[in-house]
This record gives C-alpha cells, sequence and structure tokens, in this order.
C-alpha cells in the first residue's frame, strides 16, 4: 500500500527517521534526515526501497541522558541556528548570510504587493541594487514560487552575480557565458535545453542577445527574471538595440516576473525612460508622467532613492555609508612637456582649419584632435602610442571613445586611438618628441606621489584610475619606485575579467592579521564590475573622464554599502597649464557638478554629442589663443550654447522625474517591525555571536579576540567536525565579523555561516544521538534549582513543524518549522519565547543530589504524554493561528489576491525536557 507523506510528515526510510519536505513530482519524496541539515536532504521513490517508506514518530526523550543548565541552555540556542525553513511571512530570513537595512526591504515589500513582481529598482549607486534584488529571489524561492530564474547583466559583471548570490543568498547558479556556454551544452539531450538543464544561471546579456540565440533563449527562458544595468538595454546604437528586443520579447509573457535594476533610468532622456519603463509594462511607455493616476500605477512598479533619502530623515542610514571627501590635486607642468603639449594642439588646429567646410571632414577632425590631445594629457606614453596608431579605416569609433561611453567591446575601453590624420613630417616629429619624453621625469606622476605620500602616511590603500593602457603602466612602475614598501599593481583591458578579478583577489594579505598597504592602478575596465570596498578606501582620477557618470561609477566602486572605512576620499588631479584640462572642467565637469548639486544625482551628457564637441573645440581654441573668428567661422559658438541648452533641459527632466517618482509611499515602521519579529524568532547576528562563544568554549577551543574580528581556530575541534567544516572551506583559524561592513578576509557572523550552521547542527545531533559527541555532555532532560522560578516549572524545547498552504494560481504547500521553549507550572503554560529563555538561562544555584535529579526528571517524563495532548498542543494551534494572521496581515496590505493558511502537525517534536525548582530544593 503506498502512503501519501506531506511536507512536515515524519516517515521512516533506509533504517532512519526522516522529515518530509515538498516533493518535486508526484510519487516521488524528498526528505530530510530528522537530526540533520538542508545538504543532507535526498530524493527517493518509494516503489523501489527495499524496505517500506512507513510514518514515524519523534522519540520523547525517555532514555534520553541527563544535562546540566548551561549545557541545556547551549541546546535550545543550537535548535534556533538550525532552522531554515521559517514559518513567519519572510521565509527567506532564515537563508541570508548578512544582515538587511531595513530600507533595503522596501523593494521586496513591493514585489509581494504585486501578483505578477515586476519592479525596476533605480537606486543610486552604492546603495544595494543587488541585495535587493537578491532579497526579493530568495523570499519567492523559499515560499515554493520560483523554482527557476535568469539573471542577465553585462558580461564583466557574470561573476559579481555568482559570487553574490552564493555568498549572500547560499544560491549556487550556472554562469553562461560565449566562453562557458558550449561547455555546458555538451553532452546534453537534444530535447533539453541549456537552461532547463541548469534553472539557476547568470546570463551574459551579450551572449544572449545575438539573434541566433535570442528567440531559443525568450521559449526556454524561466518565469523570473532579473536584468541588471537595465539602461544599457536601450538606446539608438545597435548593441543596446538588439537587448531591448530580446528584453521586449520577454516582457510579452504577462506571467514573467522582472525585476530591472539600474542607477540612471531617466537621465533627462524621456524616450529612453519610456523604453525601459515599457519592459515593466506596455502602457506604461505611452502614458502621460503629468498624470497623477498614471504616477500612483507607476508608483507600485518602481522604486528609487539617492544617499540622502536614506542617510536623512526617517530611515536614518546613515551609519550604513561612508561619509565621502572630495577635493582637486592641481599640478603644474614642465617646460618640456608643456611645449610638447602645445606643438601636438597646434598640429591638430592646424588640420581642423585645413579641413574644409564639410561637416563630416570637420567632425572626424575635431574628433582626432580630441582624441590625440586626451591621450598626450593623459602622459606621455599614451601619447606617443596614440601619435603611432592608425585608425583611420575605424574613425567611427572615434566618439564614443573620447566620451568614454559604455560599448559592446569591453576589452577594448583603455587602447589609445589613433588620429585621422595623414602622416607628415611634423607629425613624425611629434612622435620623436613624444618617445623622449617617455624617459624623462613626469610632472603628472610626480604631482600623483606627493598627494598618495600624505595619505600613505595615514594607512590608505588607494585605486588610481587612468584612462588608457600606456598610462596605466606608465603610473604602476613609477608609482612602485615611489613606494617600495606597498603592493602595488595594475588591472588593465590586456587581462581577461578572471584575471582581473584574480588579480584584485591577490592584493589582499595572505596573513589577515599583517597589516599591508596596497595601491592599484585601474584603467576604466575596472570602473564597473568589481566592487573594491573591502580592500580600498580611496579614489584618485589621474585622467579626468569626458563622461561624468563614470566618475560616479569610479567612485561608486569603492564608496558604497559594505565599505569598513569610515571616511572614503576622492581626487581629481588636473593641470591648469592644460588647455584640454580646462576645456573640460569648463564645459563639461563643472556643469556636471552643478547639475548633481541641484538634483541630487549625475545627469550624463546629452546624447547628442557634436554640440559637446563643437563647445569643447571653442574652449581649446581660445584657451590656445586662436582668434575668436576661427571659431565664429566653424560655428562653434553655436555647439556650446546647444550643448549648455540641452543638458540643462536634460537636467530638468531628470529633477521632475525625481519628483514625480520619488518612493515616499512606504516608511520605516512598515518595513521594520515585522522583519523583527522574524529576527527574534531565527536570532540576530548578536544571538548567533553568543551561541558560538559558547560552543566553541565548550570544545575547550574559546574565541580569540582581535581588533574588529573574532578568531574560530577550528583546527583544534573534533576531526568530524573538522571535516565538515572544511567542506565549507573552513580551516586553520577563521575570521568572524560582528557587524557589516565585514573587514577584509571576514565574514559576518550569522545564523548562516557555516561555522554557526555546522556546530548548531552538531550539538542537535549531539543531543538525538548518545554515539555522537558523547564527551560533551549534551542531553535531552535535566533538573536544577534556581532563584528565577517560585515554584517548580518545567521547560519544554520544541520543534514544530507546520504545513503552509499558499492558495494562489498554483497551490502549493510547503514545510515550515520553528524552535519554542515553553515554561509550564502544573498544567499551564505561564511563559514561552524570550520569557521562558531568562528563565532556561538563569544559572543553577547548586547541583542537585542524583537520585533528587533523576525523580523529578522521571515525574516530568510520566507527565509529558498529557501535556504534548494539553496545554502544549493548545499553544502549538494558537502559534498556527498566529503565524496565519501574520501572512494574512502582509497580503492584505499587499493587496494579493492568494491567501496562506496555516496548520500544525502534532504533536510536536519535544527536543529537551528540564526542570526548574526554586532556591536549593
Amino acid at each position: 500500500m503506498t502512503v501519501n507523506f506531506a511536507p512536515g510528515d515524519l516517515v521512516r526510510a533506509r533504517g532512519r527517521e526522516w522529515v518530509a519536505l515538498p516533493s518535486p513530482q508526484g510519487g516521488i519524496l524528498s526528505l530530510r534526515p530528522l537530526s540533520g541539515g538542508e545538504s543532507e536532504t535526498v530524493i527517493l521513490d518509494p516503489e523501489l526501497e527495499i524496505l517500506p517508506v512507513e510514518p514515524a514518530r519523534f522519540d520523547l526523550p525517555t532514555n534520553a541522558s541527563a544535562t546540566v543548565q548551561a549545557k541545556a541552555s547551549l541546546l535550545a540556542d543550537a535548535m534556533r541556528m538550525t532552522l531554515r525553513c521559517g514559518a513567519g511571512p519572510f521565509r527567506s530570513a532564515a537563508q541570508l548570510a548578512f544582515e538587511p537595512r531595513t530600507y533595503q526591504l522596501v523593494p521586496l515589500l513591493m514585489a509581494l504587493r504585486l501578483l505578477v513582481p515586476r519592479l525596476l529598482i533605480a537606486d543610486d549607486v552604492g546603495i544595494g541594487k543587488t541585495i535587493e534584488a537578491g532579497l526579493i529571489l530568495r523570499e519567492l524561492m523559499d515560499r515554493g514560487e520560483v523554482d527557476a530564474f535568469s539573471v542577465l547583466c553585462p558580461p564583466h559583471l557574470v561573476e559579481q552575480w555568482v559570487g553574490e548570490l552564493k555568498a549572500r543568498f547560499g544560491i549556487e547558479t550556472v554562469p553562461v557565458t560565449s566562453g562557458t556556454a558550449s561547455r555546458l551544452e555538451r553532452g546534453l539531450p537534444l530535447a533539453q535545453t541549456l537552461f532547463e538543464a541548469y534553472p539557476f544561471t547568470v546570463v551574459s546579456l551579450d551572449y544572449i542577445k545575438a539573434e541566433k540565440r535570442r528567440e531559443g533563449f525568450a521559449r526556454a527562458c524561466p518565469d523570473f527574471v532579473i536584468v541588471d544595468e537595465a539602461h544599457a538595454c536601450v538606446g539608438t546604437h545597435k548593441g543596446r538595440q538588439q537587448r531591448f528586443e530580446l528584453l521586449s520579447g520577454l516582457a510579452r509573457n504577462p506571467q514573467r516576473r522582472l525585476i530591472l535594476l539600474t542607477a540612471t533610468p531617466h537621465s533627462g532622456d524621456e524616450e529612453a525612460f519610456a523604453r525601459l519603463l515599457s519592459l515593466v509594462e506596455t502602457s506604461f511607455a505611452s502614458m502621460n508622467f503629468e498624470d497623477a493616476r498614471y504616477r500612483e500605477r507607476l508608483a507600485r512598479h518602481f522604486v528609487q532613492r539617492r544617499r540622502i533619502d536614506l542617510i536623512s530623515g526617517e530611515w536614518d542610514e546613515d551609519r550604513a555609508f561612508p561619509k565621502h571627501e572630495t577635493t582637486e590635486f592641481p599640478y603644474r607642468l614642465s617646460k618640456a612637456h608643456l611645449e610638447f603639449q602645445e606643438s601636438v594642439l597646434d598640429y591638430c588646429l592646424g588640420v581642423v582649419s585645413r579641413a574644409g567646410t564639410g561637416q563630416r571632414d570637420r567632425r572626424l577632425a575635431f574628433w582626432g584632435t580630441l582624441a590625440l590631445m586626451r591621450c598626450v594629457g593623459s602622459s606621455p606614453a599614451a601619447g606617443w602610442s596614440a601619435l603611432r596608431n592608425r585608425m583611420s579605416n575605424e574613425s567611427d569609433r572615434l566618439e564614443p571613445q573620447i566620451y568614454d561611453e559604455d560599448g559592446d567591446d569591453e576589452d577594448a575601453v583603455d587602447i589609445e586611438p589613433g588620429t585621422t590624420f595623414d602622416t607628415d613630417p611634423d607629425l613624425l616629429a611629434l612622435i620623436r618628441r613624444a618617445e623622449e619624453l617617455v624617459g624623462n621625469p613626469d610632472p603628472k606622476l610626480t604631482a600623483l606621489v606627493d598627494a598618495l605620500t600624505p595619505l600613505v602616511k595615514k594607512g590608505v590603500n588607494a585605486v588610481v584610475f587612468c584612462r588608457y593602457l600606456a598610462t596605466a603602466e606608465h603610473v604602476r612602475d613609477g608609482l612602485r619606485k615611489a613606494f617600495p614598501k606597498l603592493i602595488v599593481e595594475a588591472v588593465t583591458g590586456v587581462l581577461t575579467p578572471d584575471e582581473r578579478r584574480d588579480r584584485v583577489a591577490d592584493m589582499a594579505p595572505a596573513d589577515e592579521e599583517k597589516q599591508v598597504q596596497r595601491i592599484l592602478v585601474a584603467t576604466d575596465c575596472l570602473s564597473e564590475g568589481i566592487n573594491l570596498q573591502q580592500l580600498f578606501d580611496t579614489v584618485v582620477h589621474y585622467d579626468l573622464s569626458w563622461n561624468p557618470t563614470r566618475h560616479q561609477q569610479r567612485e561608486g566602486r569603492v564608496d558604497r554599502f559594505g565599505q569598513p572605512a569610515e571616511l572614503v576620499r576622492s581626487i581629481m588631479m588636473f593641470s591648469p597649464d592644460s588647455a584640454i584640462d580646462g576645456a573640460v572642467l569648463d564645459v563639461i565637469l563643472r556643469k556636471a557638478e552643478e547639475i548633481r548639486k541641484s538634483t541630487g544625482v549625475t545627469v550624463p551628457l546629452p546624447d547628442e554629442r557634436g554640440p559637446v564637441t563643437d563647445a569643447l573645440m571653442a574652449s581649446v581654441m581660445l584657451r590656445r589663443g586662436v582668434p575668436r573668428q576661427l571659431t565664429l567661422d566653424l560655428r562653434l559658438d553655436d555647439g556650446a550654447k546647444i550643448m549648455e541648452a540641452r543638458w540643462r533641459d536634460s537636467a530638468e527632466n531628470e529633477r521632475k522625474s525625481r519628483a514625480r517618482f520619488a518612493q515616499n509611499a512606504m516608511k520605516p515602521q512598515e518595513v521594520a517591525p515585522e522583519w523583527e519579529k522574524v529576527r527574534t524568532l531565527l536570532g540576530s547576528p548578536v544571538d548567533a555571536r553568543s551561541f558560538i562563544e559558547q560552543a566553541m568554549a565548550r570544545f575547550g577551543i574559546p574565541l580569540e579576540a582581535r581588533k574588529n574580528v573574532l578568531l574560530a581556530h577550528v583546527d583544534a575541534l573534533d576531526a568530524g567536525l573538522r571535516t565538515r567544516l572544511a567542506e565549507h572551506g573552513l580551516s586553520g583559524s577563521v575570521r568572524l565579523a560582528m557587524a557589516e561592513p565585514a573587514p577584509s578576509g571576514a565574514a559576518l557572523l550569522t545564523r548562516t555561516h557555516p561555522l554557526t550552521a555546522t556546530l548548531a547542527e552538531a550539538l542537535v545531533e549531539a543531543s538525538l544521538d548518545p554515539e555522537s559527541l558523547s564527551a560533551l555532555g549534551i542531553g535531552r532532560v535535566g533538573a536544577w534549582p534556581t532563584t528565577i522560578v517560585q515554584q517548580v516549572t518545567r521547560l519544554a524545547l520544541l520543534r514544530i513543524r507546520f504545513k503552509l498552504t499558499v492558495h494562489s494560481r498554483k497551490e502549493r504547500v510547503l514545510l515550515a518549522e520553528e524552535a519554542a521553549l515553553v515554561a509550564i507550572q502544573g498544567d499551564r503554560i505561564v511563559a514561552f519565547g524570550e520569557a521562558a529563555g531568562r528563565w532556561l538561562n538563569t544559572p543553577a544555584t547548586s547541583d542537585l543530589a542524583l537520585v533528587a535529579r533523576d525523580r523529578f526528571i522521571a515525574k516530568a517524563k510520566e507527565d509529558l504524554p498529557n501535556l504534548l495532548d494539553g496545554p502544549i498542543a493548545d499553544f502549538v494551534r494558537l502559534r498556527a493561528r498566529e503565524l496565519m494572521e501574520d501572512h494574512a496581515r502582509l497580503r492584505v496590505a499587499s493587496g494579493s489576491t492568494s491567501r496562506v493558511t496555516v496548520e500544525a502537525v502534532l504533536p510536536p517534536d519535544v527536543i529537551g525536557l528540564f526542570v526548574l525548582m526554586p532556591g536549593e530544593a
């Protein structure tokens, strides 16, 4: 006879007891060992088992070993730390390896308020959009609503997403890129797609957007998708059009859940903003932004916060971010370098004046001039490289390179562009002068050393951003000579994304206790993709970026959520002697800063770059003393006026957009209480620390406190525990941080940390299995006198299982568990939760005589069945009703059409039974 088991039922199979989990399909069982963790889950078919799978009961502590108060308290803490299937409305809380800030829960609540979650999360750089999206994903997975997903992101972000999902959310994913796809597809059955074989994927947008892959992905794509850098999927150039077509195809499925992430959703371009919103809902693209009803509808799908919104007012998240100090560092050019730059500029202006009246020819001459002058101003090495390069057949690439635009070819981001100029004797002479200067002292590099020297003495770790590959290598070599005791490395586009990540990681000291200073020289291949806040606290803009957003991206690698330093510095270097630096400061960066101060965000340059180019050329010419008549003849003055007017229009559009769509509907008091309730039940990082301190002390290996971390010397643990910890990569002395942000090389100590989870599971197993860690003496029963009670009181440590039935489009039955401690006097429960915990944690006043102890324990065991059928059963049913109310409250607030029913599985598992007597009884 086949027995049907529901989630939460206890069964006996293969000679041991198991808890039934939600089944993957009919007739198949998913089972977790009664005393084990989620990692030991097995899938089996009862029809194929040698012995039948039968119902089971949890053993009462009839023959359990006795223990003392301190170890009983430790067992209760361990029981709470082992639970992973929380029963509350935030089911994901038990799976997180970090403590989310309250503001990061807002997108999660917004998603739960939608029948089909579709959100555009547009928080500023460094606030934590990855965390916010991951919270939504983890919650829906733990609710049984997501069993497959894809994260779509630019190729340089793939590994970061894989790492973040694993480290913070415990989700193992497979990267799908041009380099991995063929290997993943090898050996798959013809009828099975890659995305069916691997349900959790992080996919390179540039790999999957190709026409030959786009349609196949649309058919196999999971119904939950996260899109990072979503703003890069709307635009006019070919790559962005392909990405938009891909996402439009995915969005056409009305049941597909879609989470879009971007720090620059609007940027003053209402047409691009409308296209982005159309991915959330088609009608959003054509509705009137001024319409209050439209804004009200959109506000349910769109969240956008600036840092200033979070560190002031009700949220009061000032502690979440470092303070930011910005300075400028002007430097003077030497006579030789100044003459060289002026000679190059004179040569270029001569080319411009001979460019003729054709707009394209003149524009190419402008681009060539600006491109060459950028290189010359960057370093003699970059200038020499650019003067020698020839890219006359690729002139269309010059404009996006000049303005530091994101392109499809990320690996070419730092290569020096060549000019479109024909070779002539004057150009050859400039090449020779550049070559001579490469070997001479560089005043710009000297200025960098001067800027860094006092900061190095203060212990800072700096990232120096250069525009070109040749400059980065030149700066790296110079800094190694200037700071021989520091680790100085360079990361440029010649390295693959994996090599870049490895090089940064290798700069962390092998001995975490050893204080090592480091300087990283990087090009803009690193301005997105790799978070640097754990190793660096200062950003130097060695070369000015001509894209204001790029400065924000550079600083955002360091100045972001999770930066352990209280102060982040950024330094912008420029030379007042340089016509090109002066032009860029006046035309672009100073105006960008004015706009940022008025809107609170960085507004990119207008998409039409012709007027910007004209304005820059006019400024350069005037600085070089070119007669104003030439700028008027070339109509460059008009460009400056047009550019400024359009940028101001963009800024005003951005300001209006921020005002229209600011996320003010949700307040901290709506978010915090529900989360606090979950933390109380499951245990906070403070509770995890207390547990680890007590557990390690019981093993005779107390934690060692260092400056800002705790060291757990796990190699001294029992051999079996060492093996289990080694499977999680823990060995030697494990560094544990007590609060976020965690220092480099340390992990936040939470209930999901492998050390916490492994020790908690081992201690619970030790109480249930006398053969396991028998020397510890972790028993399930005990009796002792204490000052906390005035009459005999029994404490029952319970593991309660609930069946959660979610009634929505697809009915799902889930398993939920909760640890509870109840205090019983006579036949009445007089305390539970924290109050009962205080009674258990109060030390015994003395040891009882063994005969007295055994008598009290025997009486408690004798009365336990009646208590289970009476007050304990009533308590468990009450908890089920309270949980159902919690779920209903959240879903009513969300307007959700689904509902949750909670049914208690009786009787609960009695893990421990302890008797407290007043005083010296």
